[in-house]
């Protein structure tokens, strides 16, 4: 068995974890095979702050196409690129990432002319953005060509399916994986460090979100929520405050709103962090929300679910029917109806002997989506369709 995945970008932390995963499963289970992952570029010129700085390494056989940014490839040289590693490491199943990219679409068709097995993995949902008609009927052309599908969670599952894909078909509905070693081991270094310093503000509880300051966030309902849930506080030794993790274009703007409401003192502008140094600012909080208006998945509740947290997450966010249950690990809400997010909010300022348990619940949800489990799921799905 000879499995070549393409992926868009090295510098993808948590592919990276799974690739090495899928790796392991291969030397376990079956020694004789091989695998390559076919990294098109470095990043995403989206993503340049991303850089490899040896924090965290993984094994797993690559090679990179184009030592720069994914952006700056043309169609035509991903193409001639994909084609002469397909033709050098003549695989049995093909894996390729999503259908956006044309080089990968025409790589898929030409790898199924050859009676080479198709693999789709899909992050799409049909939350992401508008659709067109015709735009549909391509996709739904493409994608029913491939012969499996490797889903990040039902709402991408839910979508393919809409396209027409068979729900036999999909089979991997499991996919949105994190580091979870490297996040809980990190968070419980941190719990207990902060464990031996507990002091007066062991007694501050807090909220905290974690990504990009940008509009689609939605940061200022969240931020206007919380005021609003502040001037309800119950008095005692408690109090709460709001703990805004990571950088963006709105953070001045978000800055200038927490004075206008006079609750600067309550939201915390901590900047930007490397990932695996996230898992020390979950550990000094208690819940996560992620208020996005538009968020294909949102891995960042899978960290939080991995630490034992409760979560509370927009209605827009691709992660919601997979891992938020209501009254259970935590709450949804309506992206554009703030009194939900306040009344979500007020339950735990009421209520935070609940906090614990709904963490517990956090932790059996995010279960499935281990990534060696998702791994070893990937692995026979490769196993299966090249001996078909």
């Amino acid at each position: 068995m000879r499995v070549l995945i393409v992926h868009n970008q090295l510098w993808a932390h948590y592919k990276s974890r799974l690739f090495s995963d899928i790796s392991q499963v291969f030397k376990n289970k079956y020694p004789q095979s091989e695998l390559l992952v076919a990294q098109i570029a470095l990043y995403e010129a989206s993503r340049s702050v991303m850089q490899n700085d040896n924090a965290v390494t993984y094994e797993y056989p690559y090679k990179v196409l184009f030592e720069r940014s994914l952006d700056s490839t043309t169609t035509g040289e991903r193409r001639k690129a994909l084609f002469k590693i397909f033709n050098e490491f003549k695989p049995d199943v093909l894996n390729v990432t999503g259908w956006g990219d044309v080089a990968q679409v025409q790589l898929m068709f030409y790898a199924k002319s050859r009676g080479v097995k198709v693999v789709i993995s899909s992050e799409s949902s049909s939350l992401d953005h508008s659709r067109s008609w015709w735009k549909e009927a391509l996709k739904s052309f493409i994608v029913t060509k491939a012969n499996a599908f490797f889903c990040f969670g039902k709402t991408s599952a839910d979508y393919l399916e809409s396209l027409g894909v068979h729900a036999q078909d999909i089979a991997v509905r499991n996919a949105a994986v994190i580091d979870e070693e490297i996040i809980k081991s990190n968070f419980e270094k941190s719990k207990r460090q902060l464990a031996a310093t507990a002091g007066n503000e062991d007694l501050v509880k807090k909220f905290i979100y974690v990504g990009r300051q940008a509009p689609e966030k939605n940061l200022e309902m969240l931020i206007r929520a919380f005021a609003k849930v502040q001037q309800h506080n119950k008095a005692g030794t408690e109090h709460w405050q709001l703990l805004l993790v990571g950088d963006g274009p709105e953070r001045q703007h978000l800055e200038l709103l927490t004075k206008e409401l006079r609750i600067e003192d309550s939201v915390l502008f901590a900047g930007g962090f490397p990932w695996y140094e996230v898992p020390s600012k979950l550990a000094e909080s208690d819940i996560l929300i992620l208020p996005s208006k538009s968020e294909p998945w949102g891995l960042v509740v899978n960290e939080a679910m991995v630490c034992g947290m409760p979560v509370i997450v927009s209605e827009k966010c691709g992660c919601v029917p997979d891992l938020v249950e209501n009254g259970v690990n935590g709450f949804t809400f309506h992206a554009e109806k703030q009194e939900e997010l306040e009344k979500t909010m007020q339950f735990f300022i009421d209520n935070p002997e609940k906090i614990k348990a709904m963490g517990a619940q956090s932790l059996a949800k995010i279960k499935p989506f281990a990534s060696e489990k998702v791994a070893e799921q990937m692995v026979e799905t490769f196993r299966q369709l090249a001996k078909s």
